[in-house]
């Protein structure tokens, strides 16, 4: 039940009939008794400059999950942001603190990140790939680089986006070798498919997987799609797999972390969701 008294996190996007995160985040509040709900909300582009602002001063919001189209453009209103965030370009939570100042973060990566540690891989020393420098594969290259890895290749069709992603992560990570514009597998622990191909069924390889074999762990950030013809082929090699769906179950713990909510594990999320 939604009360007077209920903490409200705004689900911010368009469309809303895509969002997933009501399914999953509102039975785990219910299921320990926390007046809380996450309450889609559909914000145009348009709308965008009015209708943030507004909703960040309603007083019964505690905060904000926020989608396309509006993770980049939040940034200009947040008082604060993670480095990950800056690294991203990109933010998609959004924390109302006590005094009315705006924190953002960003956790696509992060999600990313426990799914592979939780594993029992290891990232900190080894040397990853991330194909596809947009807003996922921006803040999964973050968060890798938080994590330690020794040596991250970028690539992207459009080679000035990898080079402006290599520059941020630089800034704040200068120990890592950095390098962009080869999507060879060679030599990488940790290979991601940060791109939406594989969406379609008819989709090509977004690498060459060739050089991937046992030792391995091949990543996905596609949702519609569990095993994706990338990952069925990595696994035929010998890799272990990482589903997308695996990225969004893992980082629900760290916002509810941000949030300042009770946490629990990616397994009670699943066994609880409705989706």
């Amino acid at each position: 039940m939604i009360s007077g008294q209920t903490r409200i996190i705004a689900h911010i996007g368009d469309p809303t009939s895509t969002f997933r995160s009501p399914l999953i985040y509102n039975p785990y509040f219910e299921s320990i008794g926390l007046d809380v709900a996450v309450v889609p909300m559909g914000v145009t582009a348009q709308d965008r400059a009015t209708a943030l602002p507004a909703i960040f001063r309603f007083t019964n919001v505690h905060g904000a999950l926020i989608t396309m189209p509006h993770k980049v453009a939040v940034l200009d209103l947040l008082d604060e942001v993670s480095i990950t965030a800056k690294i991203a370009g990109a933010a998609n939570a959004v924390l109302i603190r006590r005094d009315g100042t705006l924190l953002g973060d960003m956790f696509d990566g992060e999600g990313f990140v426990r799914g592979v540690l939780s594993k029992g891989h290891v990232i900190k020393g080894q040397s990853a790939l991330v194909v596809g420098a947009g807003g996922v594969g921006s803040a999964i290259a973050a968060s890798l680089a938080r994590a330690g890895v020794a040596r991250l290749a970028l690539y992207d069709v459009d080679g000035s986006t990898a080079d402006r992603l290599a520059h941020r992560l630089k800034q704040h990570y200068p120990q890592i070798a950095i390098e962009t514009g080869s999507k060879a597998c060679d030599g990488h622990t940790i290979v991601v498919n940060a791109t939406p191909l594989g969406m379609g069924k008819n989709d090509p390889l977004p690498m060459d997987v060739s050089a991937i074999g046992p030792g391995v762990l091949a990543g996905e950030v596609v949702l519609s799609t569990e095993m994706t013809p990338f990952l069925i082929a990595a696994r035929e090699k010998g890799a272990s797999v990482q589903v997308g769906l695996d990225m969004l179950f893992e980082q629900i713990p760290a916002y509810l972390e941000f949030f300042g909510f009770p946490t629990t594990t990616p397994q009670e999320l699943r066994r609880l969701a409705r989706v």
